[in-house]
């Protein structure tokens, strides 16, 4: 019976709290279902655990409903991104420019 069990840590993780849960699944639990189950949903309300991207150990995962878990995979519950991080930057090189610029002409 036991062989049809696996244990899978979820987390997830806010800006100043975050979760690590040590889940036992069924074997051929795929990872949104295990998202879906986990619970992070009534710990951080507003978690979107059918929607939200999902990755195992840093890596994203394009498709979660078809990645099936296994033993000892950590199953990460990602926020979504609020500005997009290539854009962030282009904004931080043009405002450092023009401080640069400006320190030239004074």
């Amino acid at each position: 019976m036991a062989e049809d069990v696996i244990q899978v840590e979820v987390v997830y993780a806010l800006a100043d709290r975050q979760e690590l849960l040590r889940l036992a699944f069924p074997r051929g639990t795929n990872a949104r279902d295990a998202a879906l189950r986990s619970g992070m949903d009534v710990r951080f309300p507003g978690v979107d655990l059918a929607t939200c991207p999902l990755g195992i150990f840093g890596k994203a995962l394009p498709r979660p409903e078809e990645r099936v878990l296994e033993e000892g995979d950590r199953l990460e519950i990602y926020r979504p991104l609020i500005a997009d991080p290539k854009e962030v930057r282009k904004q931080r090189a043009a405002k450092a420019a023009q401080a640069r610029a400006g320190e030239r002409d004074a």
